[in-house]
């Protein structure tokens, strides 16, 4: 499975995940902290619309970054959660299916071609399908209407540990991680703020 079937199938978990929640229950509180149902499906939705920017970018070799400061990107969300749930659940699909269409329509050269993600790494275009996988797939959980990590591919949530487990080392917590998954200690270790 390659990811950007990992990328549809994390849309369509999460679309569904949505489906199941009334428009009331999307006000309720996440387990993440200060976001609630509203939080996470606005960010999901400016999330396609910022790696849209990268697939522009990649396409024209006009740059356009994912968003223009953390604060931008803040901002966009809080915006989001105060718009009509209707509204929202629009947005969220418009802006998944558009990605999908512009993502495909890149040419294999275009697919080559460098970006600049939100945490400042320069990647390939060919990446963004595992960006946005990685979005969807997890929200679709943080939605909390009964999909859970177990609904996820099996290869997918592999390529999710390491990638994680990568990025948590980078951040300087490998060696509890270490500790941790070779069974050295019993303790999970307390990680930094959620990815």
């Amino acid at each position: 499975m390659t990811t950007r079937d990992w990328m549809e199938q994390g849309t369509k978990l999460f679309l569904t995940a949505l489906d199941l929640l009334s428009d009331h229950e999307l006000d309720k509180a996440t387990d993440l902290p200060g976001w609630s149902r509203r939080h996470v499906i606005a960010h999901v939705h400016y999330n396609a619309e910022a790696l849209r920017r990268l697939v522009h970018w990649a396409a024209t070799g006009e740059e356009r970054r994912m968003y223009a400061s953390p604060q931008q990107r803040t901002e966009e969300i809080e915006a989001g959660t105060r718009l009509p749930a209707g509204e929202l659940r629009t947005l969220v699909r418009r802006s998944a299916r558009a990605l999908a269409e512009e993502f495909d329509a890149l040419s294999a050269q275009a697919l080559t071609h460098e970006v600049v993600t939100a945490q400042g790494r320069t990647v390939p275009a060919s990446e963004i399908p595992w960006m946005r996988a990685r979005e969807v797939a997890i929200h679709a959980v943080d939605l909390n209407a009964g999909i859970g990590f177990d609904d996820l591919p099996a290869g997918f949530t592999a390529a999710l540990a390491v990638d994680a487990v990568r990025k948590r080392a980078a951040g300087g917590e490998a060696t509890p991680l270490a500790a941790w998954l070779t069974g050295r200690t019993t303790q999970a270790p307390t990680l930094g703020p959620w990815l």
